[in-house]
C-alpha cells in the first residue's frame, strides 16, 4: 500500500513565539519522510499574518510553506478546521507553534495508516523546560498540564480513546465523517487554557464509525517548550480548573460513560500511584517527593471542582460549543 501524503498544519496566533515558529517550520522540513505542504494558520493577527507571508514567500510546491488567516472564529479548533479545509494531504498532521519535531516523526504517522481501519495516529511529546529541568514538585502524572505525555499512557504502538491535539494526525476522511474540531472547547489565545477538542473529536469519531482505529506510537516524537510561566503552581492550578471545565463540555456532548472512560482508570489506578510514589520519595529524603503527592492531590481536586462548575453552566445552558462541517479537499 503506498503511504500516504501528509499535509502539516500549525496554528499561531502571536509575534511573541516568532522563533518558536521558524523553528516549527524548519523541524517539518528535515523530515526524513517530506510533508506534502505545511500551513501555518494564523489566529486573527494581521501583522504575524504579514509578517509569515512575507517570511514564506515561495511559490507553491511540494513541500512549500503555505500562511493563511483562519476563517473562522478565534481560537484554536477554528484554526485546525481552517488548515483541514485548506489541505491537500491524505492525511493531516498538527504541530504545535512551540514545539519541534524529530526527523522519523512523519515516517512513524505514515505507518501508521498501512491498516485502512486506522483513522488517526498520535505521539509522543516530551517538555523542555525553560529553566532546564523539571521543576522538582512537578509530577509525570500530570505532564498533560503542558501539553505534554503523562505518566499513565501504555508504550509502543497502541490503540487509544483519543490522540493528544499537539501532535497528531487524521485520516482526513475522518472529517467528512465526524466534522470538524468543536469550536467553544479548545484554547483561545492566552485566555483560559481549555482543552479537551482533540478527545471530544476522537470520541465522535468512533461513534460514528465503530470500526475506526486510533492509534499512539511513542516513537512519533516531538518536543514540546514549557515557559517558565508554565513551570508555577498558579498555571498548574488554573490549567488543572480549565480541564475540568472542558471535561463537563465534552461529557454534555458525548455523555459522562465516554467522555470519563479513560479519566477514571487514571484517577483510580495512576493517580494513587503517583502519590505513593511521591511519599515514598518524601520518606527517603529525596527532593519534591512530597511536592509531587500534594500537587497530585491538589490537581485532582482542582480539576473537580472544574468538572462541577462546568456541569451546571451546560445543565443551565450557559456553556455551548459548535461541531462546524469541514470542505476537505484544498
Amino acid at each position: 500500500m503506498t503511504a500516504p501524503d501528509i499535509s502539516v498544519v500549525i496554528c499561531v496566533y502571536t509575534e511573541d513565539r516568532w522563533e518558536d515558529i521558524l523553528a516549527a517550520v524548519a523541524s517539518v522540513r528535515g523530515q526524513s519522510r517530506p510533508a506534502l505542504e505545511t500551513l501555518l494558520v494564523v489566529d486573527h493577527n494581521t501583522a504575524l499574518l504579514d509578517r509569515l507571508a512575507h517570511e514564506y514567500k515561495e511559490p507553491v510546491a511540494a513541500g512549500a510553506v503555505r500562511v493563511l488567516a483562519n476563517a473562522g472564529p478565534r481560537g484554536l479548533s477554528a484554526g485546525r478546521n481552517t488548515g483541514v479545509a485548506a489541505s491537500r494531504g491524505e492525511v493531516i498532521a498538527f504541530l504545535d507553534d512551540d514545539a519541534v519535531a524529530e526527523r522519523d516523526w512523519l515516517r512513524h504517522f505514515a505507518e501508521g495508516y498501512a491498516d485502512p481501519r486506522v483513522l488517526a495516529v498520535g505521539g509522543r511529546t516530551e517538555p523542555v523546560w525553560a529553566s532546564g529541568r523539571r521543576p522538582a514538585w512537578f509530577p509525570e502524572e500530570f505532564d498533560w498540564v503542558v501539553g505534554c505525555t503523562y505518566r499513565g499512557l501504555p508504550p509502543g504502538r497502541v490503540r487509544v480513546r483519543n490522540v493528544l491535539g499537539g501532535n497528531a494526525s487524521f485520516r482526513r476522511t475522518a472529517f467528512d465523517v465526524a466534522g470538524g474540531f468543536a469550536t467553544g472547547i479548545g484554547r483561545d489565545g492566552d485566555r483560559r487554557p481549555l482543552g479537551c477538542e482533540e478527545t471530544e473529536l476522537c470520541i465522535r469519531l468512533s461513534r460514528a464509525r465503530p470500526d475506526a482505529v486510533l492509534l499512539i506510537d511513542d516513537r512519533a516524537v516531538i518536543h514540546h517548550r514549557v515557559p517558565e510561566v508554565r513551570e508555577r503552581f498558579a498555571y498548574f492550578r488554573t490549567r488543572t480548573y480549565a480541564e475540568g471545565l472542558s471535561k463537563a463540555l465534552v461529557a454534555q456532548s458525548v455523555g459522562a460513560s465516554k467522555g470519563l472512560e479513560s479519566e477514571r482508570r487514571y484517577t483510580t489506578r495512576v493517580l494513587p500511584a503517583g502519590i505513593a510514589r511521591g511519599l515514598r520519595d518524601a520518606l527517603f529524603g529525596r527532593p519534591g517527593g512530597a511536592g509531587r503527592a500534594g500537587a497530585i492531590v491538589a490537581g485532582v481536586l482542582t480539576a473537580a471542582g472544574g468538572y462541577v462548575v462546568g456541569s451546571v453552566r451546560a445543565r443551565r445552558g450557559g456553556a455551548r460549543f459548535t461541531v462546524p462541517s469541514v470542505e476537505v479537499g484544498g
